[in-house]
């Protein structure tokens, strides 16, 4: 009987897949690929001919109905652009098409950003809450951070770079001023993990354009640090003096961030005045 694989393929460094992984791609019929042409570059890489066929967000139900007839003689692999397909993806969509028809599903495990995050956030991964990609609008985003605010996980979100901001800056609205992790890049030649509050994340991710897609780690109600270190509030004082903010103001704008008292923050600046 035909068999549906769902293979996990790099996230960004071509030798993160598994050897089974690289078997199956050259043995299917056929590989549906949500990018053809990142997935052709790994193909070429392997010296691997089989023949693709595109299958993304946009796809209608022929191409879901001409992928299920496939399997009806071949082995097909899908493969999403990067990571493992099924995971904020259109990759359910076939999954229940080929359970529904009597096809057999099988896992072929690979990468995936949001578990390679996960582990290296520091933050609690014994219970965590995969969001995904948030909705574009304002309104439907808020209401869905607002819905998990309380709740006892770490967050596990993805994030454009143009959204970045908008997404921190809701976050800090209706979680508080929680820590976590940013990864950008992952895998990649210039990966960048960052950690730290929601507030210090808004001025770092200012100061410059950000390339590559973002995994946004958030600490569950229970883990957020109310209280910054000496360091931690020196920076933030150095961040907006920098901007021309008076001391006083910023005093009370890294007070209200930090769990400082506004009187602490003012003495901590003057001590540090050139």
């Amino acid at each position: 009987m035909p068999i549906l694989y769902l293979v996990g393929t790099p996230i960004g460094n071509l030798e993160d897949i598994s050897l089974r992984a690289l078997r199956i791609l050259g043995e299917v019929g056929l590989i549906a690929a949500e990018d053809t042409r990142t997935t052709g570059r790994l193909l070429k890489h392997y010296q691997i001919e089989t023949p693709m066929l595109s299958y993304h967000d946009y796809s209608d139900q022929g191409r879901l109905s001409q992928l299920i007839d496939a399997m009806s003689t071949n082995d097909v692999a899908l493969v999403t652009e990067a990571g493992m397909p099924g995971l904020s993806d259109p990759g359910y969509r076939l999954v229940k098409e080929a359970i529904e028809a009597g096809i057999e599903v099988v896992p072929v495990p690979g990468p995936s950003a949001a578990t390679a995050a996960l582990v290296i956030s520091g933050l609690p991964t014994d219970k965590f809450l995969f969001l995904g990609f948030l909705p574009r609008q304002q309104n439907a985003r808020r209401a869905i951070l607002n819905d998990v605010a309380l709740l006892p996980y770490t967050l596990v979100l993805y994030e454009a770079p143009h959204r970045i901001l908008e997404l921190l800056a809701d976050m800090r609205d209706l979680l508080g001023d929680r820590q976590l992790s940013i990864g950008r890049e992952l895998t990649k030649l210039h990966e960048e993990i960052w950690r730290g509050h929601i507030s210090q994340a808004i001025t770092h991710f200012s100061q410059g354009k950000i390339r590559g897609e973002l995994t946004v780690i958030v600490a569950g109600p229970g883990e957020e640090v109310y209280r910054w270190t000496e360091s931690e509030v020196r920076e933030s004082l150095a961040e907006q003096l920098s901007k021309g903010i008076k001391r006083k103001e910023a005093a009370a704008i890294v007070a209200q961030m930090s769990g400082w008292r506004k009187k602490e923050v003012y003495e901590l600046s003057l001590s540090q005045r050139d």
